[in-house]
């Protein structure tokens, strides 16, 4: 789904100022659920590469560098 931002902005000149701080709650917290996601994934991929590092061999091979 798109919309055109255009017309987004002109529903947002018309509504009433509560309601304008409502939306811009919700636009934050869209944005805060977004950056969540992405340290979620950015999490998910160090845990993985840890365990791919984590292991007797290479232990052995950095002790001995």
């Amino acid at each position: 789904m798109s919309i055109n931002r255009e017309e987004l902005k002109r529903i947002i000149d018309h509504i009433p100022e509560q309601d304008a701080i409502e939306v811009a709650d919700f636009i934050g917290y869209l944005n805060t659920k977004r950056e969540r996601e992405a340290l979620k994934n950015l999490e998910h991929a160090s845990l993985t590469s840890m365990e791919f590092w984590n292991n007797s061999v290479d232990d052995e091979v950095w002790n001995n560098v």
